[in-house]
């Protein structure tokens, strides 16, 4: 006990999406980019773990091995018609079998490593060999609907390892905290309707999916009251999101007490990610894996694991992920975030803070915070 996890696989940076210029594939007048193909590369994952091995973060955390999810472990999540197109697809060269999800050859079995990679950091943790974990998959799942792949996510990570986890260690209910800039719907529409799994996305609103906000959206039938979302205004900054979590993300874990935390941790909430429109600084990152952690050592033993979702800014996700995995894990490196203090002043105004607040009061008081959570 008392070690960070972290789990990481070179085969999930030779996932490729294809030719495309930011997430636009090319043709008709779209221009072929002169660098980077498309948003969705490996360069941000693969500088995020760079900084961690050359600060010396890396050799005090734990690095164990992973293996890929196997056709069962999918099958409990995802219908094998499903598997099936994308196993097909992938051997015959890839495609696109849904929203904004592209492959190439071999992808199938690079997302079965990537799932793999949350499945054992999970499984892990609550066999007490690590005391918190982090997964750096690649690529990301929170928007992969159970038969349909959506917003480069192809298989759906976290709930493939939650259901392992519930298979082998008997888990009641757990908590999923969705910080990705991007609302969560794959995750949310797997757990729509069930109570063993209590859902939180906090997210800029109208972002991906186009046009969806979500604050109504509770769940149903026997899920009621087990799904919230937190929609945020573009510009929102770190006091908005600090806000949040304070007056509505942690009182709904309080009333849930979850028997373990994941996070579904997209970077892309920072202040210069090209998909999204946020004011998050590696400040910001550390602040919200601190208060997790935090909650987690109340809750549920401490076991919270952490599963890398977006994050398209390659010079600036790294700074991110080191605060966090610094928070999650207790160590310090030598790392200063060269952008820091330019992106603190670049928070919103006084005036702007208070009618953020101020929405996420009415949230708040329509989504019936603290008392969120339905009796048991």
């Amino acid at each position: 006990m008392g070690k960070t996890g972290f789990y990481t696989d070179e085969r999930t940076f030779w996932h490729s999406t294809g030719v495309q210029s930011l997430f636009i594939p090319i043709g008709d007048w779209v221009q072929p980019p002169t660098g980077s193909y498309g948003a969705d590369t490996p360069d941000s994952k693969r500088r995020l773990l760079n900084l961690a091995t050359v600060s010396g973060l890396t050799a005090k955390l734990v690095m164990p091995e992973s293996s890929p999810v196997t056709w069962e472990e999918m099958q409990r999540v995802h219908p094998a018609g499903y598997l099936e197109r994308f196993k097909s697809a992938s051997d015959a060269g890839g495609g696109d079998l849904g929203m904004l999800a592209p492959f190439s050859k071999g992808g199938f079995e690079i997302a079965q490593v990537s799932a793999g990679l949350a499945r054992t950091a999970i499984d892990e943790v609550l066999s007490g060999r690590m005391e918190n974990a982090y997964a750096l998959c690649r690529p990301a799942g929170h928007h992969c609907l159970a038969d349909m792949p959506m917003g480069f996510c192809l298989l759906a990570n976290i709930p493939i390892a939650i259901e392992a986890a519930r298979r082998k260690h008997g888990l009641s209910r757990v908590a999923v905290v969705d910080w990705d800039v991007h609302h969560g719907n794959g995750t949310q529409s797997i757990y729509y309707g069930r109570a063993d799994t209590l859902t939180i996305s906090i997210h800029q609103d109208r972002c991906f999916p186009p046009g969806y906000s979500g604050a109504e959206d509770r769940g149903e039938g026997a899920g009621l009251g087990y799904n919230l979302n937190i929609p945020l205004p573009a510009g929102s900054g770190h006091e908005a999101y600090i806000y949040a979590f304070e007056k509505m993300v942690i009182p709904a874990l309080e009333q849930y007490r979850p028997e373990l935390i994941v996070v579904a941790s997209g970077l892309d909430a920072n202040a210069v990610d090209p998909l999204a429109r946020m004011l998050l600084h590696s400040g910001s990152y550390r602040a919200l894996t601190t208060m997790m952690k935090e909650t987690a050592a109340r809750l549920c033993q401490g076991r919270l694991v952490v599963v890398h979702e977006g994050g398209y800014s390659e010079a600036y996700v790294p700074f991110c992920g080191q605060g966090l995995l610094e928070a999650l894990s207790g160590e310090t490196t030598a790392v200063a975030d060269p952008e820091l203090e330019f992106f603190t002043l670049q928070q919103p105004s006084e005036r702007v803070v208070a009618f953020q607040k101020q929405l996420i009061d009415e949230m708040a008081v329509a989504a019936k915070i603290p008392a969120a959570i339905p009796a048991e």
